[in-house]
């Protein structure tokens, strides 16, 4: 579990600069008084092994995951989806976003009040 806390944290410390545009939006409930994690780990069982990815954004009340995808998400589509796919199977909805979508802030913050 050490391992994890590591790498979700190491990812905190690296985010992008979209990451932590949306983390100045949601952070300490600012969002419809909505609870977000960061690089928050989601575990799943897989061929009968514990395993997890970790979501950009989580919300344990809405059961969401909030994904921002730059440029590298083009690249890596087919990983995307079967993560998304197994995310989805836990019950939790993935919304996914590009870094495009995020620098137009105002209309970010209603989109996702709206979601919210």
């Amino acid at each position: 579990m050490g391992f994890i806390i590591d790498v979700a944290r190491n990812l905190r410390w690296e985010q992008t600069p979209s990451e932590a545009m949306v983390w100045e939006i949601v952070r300490d409930r600012r969002v419809n008084g909505r609870k977000f994690l960061r690089q928050h780990p989601i575990w799943f069982m897989y061929y009968g092994k514990k395993r997890f990815f970790i979501a950009d954004f989580y919300c344990a009340q809405l059961k969401l995951v909030l994904e921002i995808d730059g440029k590298v998400h083009e690249r890596q589509r087919e990983y995307d989806e079967f993560r998304t796919f197994i995310i989805n199977q836990l019950g939790i909805r993935v919304v996914r976003v590009t870094n495009e979508v995020v620098a137009d802030t105002e209309k970010f913050v209603e989109w996702l009040k709206r979601l919210t």
